[in-house]
């Protein structure tokens, strides 16, 4: 068993750890808060240019060609990853790196494009010897949107060239601070809404100087943003997992600690106890 030093030692080691953990967790809620707000901000944006996109369809007549919606035979798909670039948080880059593999492997016999938007994610799929075109670090930390439409420049050339027939973002949807759900975009080719509503909105709007300049540049507009909201979503995501892990790790600490020192408090009886038996034993055997 432990010697009463040893014990002590440990208390104290682990006592600096939870230190640390209550440190990082509040680093973490404040960072959630930031990150929590920004998504507020974004996700209207995002709503509103998603109706104008599928309100689009309306106009588009059966002679007109657009290029970012065309239908092909798929034999080539990118994968945009969001993954995080650093680890104490819990499941997170494992949840959505399983969710993008197992994707990928749906579509086995495809030829695959892996872009890892996160060290973490990087990682997981050169271990499985996947074919990572791009890598891209610090969005997580802190997400811009020019990191955004790196990788929409990016996905969009490699479409246009015929490179790929496909592209995916897999990130993580925030719910709530407990709840993060792995999702899955089709980004190209585009898929416009067949919902009535928005065909009857399109029916009085005009476009200057005409709808195909405008498709021209909503589109990359329109996959910018996405890739942005779905950014954000990942950012908010790692944050509240790295929160919980943290403080579900000082809790742990905490109960390690009780757990030491309750054992180191019997140790100490024991050793007291023994201690006046022998002082008794001694008295009596002068006697």
């Amino acid at each position: 068993m432990a010697s009463m030093k040893a014990i002590k030692k440990r208390i104290t080691s682990v006592s600096n750890t939870k230190k640390i953990m209550k440190a990082m967790n509040l680093v973490a809620a404040s960072k959630l808060q930031k990150a929590k707000n920004r998504l507020d901000a974004v996700r209207p944006m995002y709503g509103d240019i998603k109706k104008v996109m599928d309100s689009i369809k309306s106009g588009i007549t059966d002679d007109m060609v657009i290029p970012f919606a065309e239908d092909r035979e798929v034999k080539s798909i990118a994968y945009i990853v969001l993954t995080g670039d650093r680890g104490l948080c819990g499941s997170y880059n494992a949840t959505v790196s399983k969710e993008a593999l197992a994707c990928v492997e749906a579509n086995k016999g495809k030829q695959e494009h892996i872009i890892a938007a996160g060290s973490k994610g990087w990682d997981y799929f050169r271990r499985r010897g996947k074919k990572i075109v791009h890598r891209c670090e610090g969005p997580s930390e802190a997400t811009s949107f020019t990191d955004a439409e790196v990788l929409g420049n990016l996905v969009a050339e490699m479409y246009n060239s015929g490179e790929v027939d496909e592209v995916y973002i897999v990130y993580t949807h925030f719910e709530s601070v407990l709840a993060h759900i792995p999702h899955i975009v089709r980004l190209l080719p585009l898929k416009f809404s067949e919902s009535e509503d928005t065909d009857a909105g399109a029916a009085i709007m005009s476009y200057d100087p005409d709808i195909s300049t405008f498709i021209e540049h909503a589109i990359p507009m329109y996959l910018n943003i996405t890739i942005f909201g779905a950014m954000m979503e990942s950012a908010v995501c790692e944050q509240a997992c790295r929160m919980t892990s943290m403080d579900s790790a000082t809790r742990n600490a905490s109960d390690i600690i009780d757990d030491l020192t309750l054992d180191y408090n019997r140790k100490r009886q024991g050793m007291i106890t023994q201690e006046i038996t022998e002082i008794v034993s001694g008295a009596n055997a002068l006697q």
